[in-house]
């Protein structure tokens, strides 16, 4: 039975904006409300692996290994600070404009997934928020972090959309003045270059 101290650790958790939050929220913003739907899609997806990684028990090599660490780490470095000049430069996939193009879906997602699956944290993360809530049943445990996880999956979903919404309705309001979306865009910038940089003094 799902514990309601759970649902509200994930409550809490998924309610926090991070990088996912802020994604969806440049999505609502710039695009409107489906494509923010699709950057929540991703989002969640993006979780996927990782709640995999942590069942399986793979994160705790991931937490072992430096050399692995590392490397997913950089890798997340780098497409940060990616998504953050894709907020800055004319033209770019994250920025804010009155005659922005609407990207495909599925392009969104999946921008929306790799922002998730190239952070190592994750996977760690998991490891350490799920087992506290199982029933401590070995022959269950797979099934019960599955649940759990599917549980999370559809929370971080469910909140995103909410964002994404909220930030797409907020749109209409922000597209009339020049000087806001410049800030906008050099602040959504900014943010994914903060959480580059702390993503890039991570330890496993």
């Amino acid at each position: 039975m799902i514990s309601m101290q759970f649902l509200i650790t994930a409550f809490v958790v998924v309610l926090a904006p991070g990088t996912g939050v802020l994604y969806t929220l440049a999505l609502g913003l710039g695009q409107g409300a489906r494509p923010a739907i699709w950057a929540a899609l991703g989002c969640t997806l993006g979780i996927l692996p990782h709640l995999v990684a942590a069942t399986l028990g793979l994160a705790a090599v991931l937490h072992s290994s430096a050399l692995l660490f590392q490397i997913v780490k950089f890798l997340g470095v780098l497409y940060l600070l990616y998504l953050a000049w894709q907020a800055l430069r004319a033209g770019g996939a994250l920025t804010i404009s009155s005659d922005t193009k609407i990207q495909s879906g599925l392009r969104i997602a999946q921008r929306g997934a790799l922002i998730n699956i190239l952070n190592p944290k994750l996977s760690v993360f998991f490891l350490a928020l799920l087992p506290p809530f199982l029933s401590g049943d070995p022959t269950t445990a797979t099934l019960e972090m599955s649940l759990l996880g599917g549980i999370f999956m559809a929370l971080t979903f469910a909140i995103f959309v909410l964002y994404g919404y909220f930030a797409a309705q907020a749109r209409q309001f922000v597209l009339g003045s020049e000087t806001v979306l410049k800030w906008l865009n050099r602040g959504f910038a900014g943010l994914f270059a903060a959480l580059a940089a702390r993503l890039a003094i991570e330890r496993a």
